[in-house]
């Protein structure tokens, strides 16, 4: 147990931090976010540079930025002053992460770096070192202490430091229009992709697979149809053709006990209606949406005119890799 209870005070300590760091933000953030949507307008890039535990953060804050459409490097400190500085082009936005804003290693680099005429947006808990006196805006990460119980070794800062760079990746994301398709275009492997490329008549059970009768079909033949589609629902159509509900084998365990038996019943009399469904052609993650949100094993779906086209066996996601 004492174990747990010092991973708890880790856990309050660095909410703490993150509750400071942001009751600090103010308008040099939205300076920031305007710096960096300038420079990729031109286009430009985003530099990252950071020494120790700053740039593994760095790292994280580079690949976050590019994955949402911000092309972001991470700039080795000590390899940019013996030709890597090369990397760096008139108009891109640098982030600079130190937390102490003494690093040694970034002191003879941030001179040569405003010589190419680029913009510093500093990430530290020190406004007024040496780090945020060479920068054009500072974002204040400072906190109240480290999860560290010397408070010493680099814990609740990095988390903020970390946090800070997502705030800026979402507002950049947001300023420039970045959509979802957007998104999908820059992953196009994993689950995350495959649900953002995907549309719903892609992924879903069709033709025999998908059961359509009428609504005067009697419960018994609607059972027949779902046993020889080899699935859990049934797709009930009026006399137009188009969606007017759907049946179970949740519907048929309710209503197992009606007198008289329910085998004989027309489905009109115990289908659900205004089914949940979705378009044919929506894109897959909006049928995962649906499946978290709803709680439901089979999804219809209908085309633009409302008749019945599929349905989205939830067994079927896993196999997809859509979960």
């Amino acid at each position: 147990m004492k174990h747990l209870s010092e991973a708890r005070k880790v856990f309050d300590l660095e909410l703490a931090a993150l509750k400071a760091v942001r009751g600090q933000l103010d308008s040099a953030f939205d300076r920031a976010v305007e710096l960096v949507v300038a420079s990729l307008q031109q286009p430009g890039k985003v530099v990252v540079v950071g020494i120790g535990k700053s740039g593994n953060v760095g790292q994280k804050i580079a690949a976050t930025l590019t994955s949402t459409g911000s092309p972001s490097v991470v700039l080795n400190s000590v390899d940019a002053m013996h030709g890597d500085l090369g990397i760096v082009r008139e108009g891109d936005v640098v982030l600079a992460l130190s937390y102490s804003g003494e690093s040694e290693e970034l002191f003879a680099l941030l001179p040569a770096l405003k010589q190419l005429s680029v913009k510093i947006i500093a990430f530290t808990g020190a406004v007024k070192s040496t780090v945020a006196r060479f920068s054009d805006v500072v974002l204040n990460v400072k906190v109240p202490r480290e999860a560290c119980p010397f408070n010493l070794a680099p814990t609740a800062s990095t988390t903020a430091m970390m946090v800070m760079g997502d705030a800026l990746a979402m507002a950049v994301l947001q300023a420039r229009g970045f959509k979802q398709k957007d998104f999908a275009r820059y992953h196009p492997s994993g689950a995350i992709g495959r649900a953002l490329l995907l549309r719903v008549r892609d992924v879903m059970r069709s033709g025999g697979r998908c059961p359509i009768v009428g609504q005067a079909t009697t419960v018994q033949e609607g059972l027949l149809a779902m046993t020889q589609a080899k699935a859990g629902s049934l797709c009930i159509v009026d006399g137009r053709g188009k969606l007017a509900g759907v049946f179970t084998d949740g519907d048929l365990r309710r209503h197992l006990a009606t007198p008289g038996g329910v085998l004989s019943q027309p489905l009109a009399s115990v289908m659900t209606r205004h089914p949940i469904c979705v378009r044919d052609d929506a894109l897959a993650a909006e049928a995962l949406k649906i499946f978290k949100e709803r709680n439901i094993d089979d999804l219809l779906v209908v085309n633009a005119k409302q008749e019945p086209v599929g349905l989205v066996d939830s067994q079927d996601l896993p196999k997809l890799k859509l979960m």
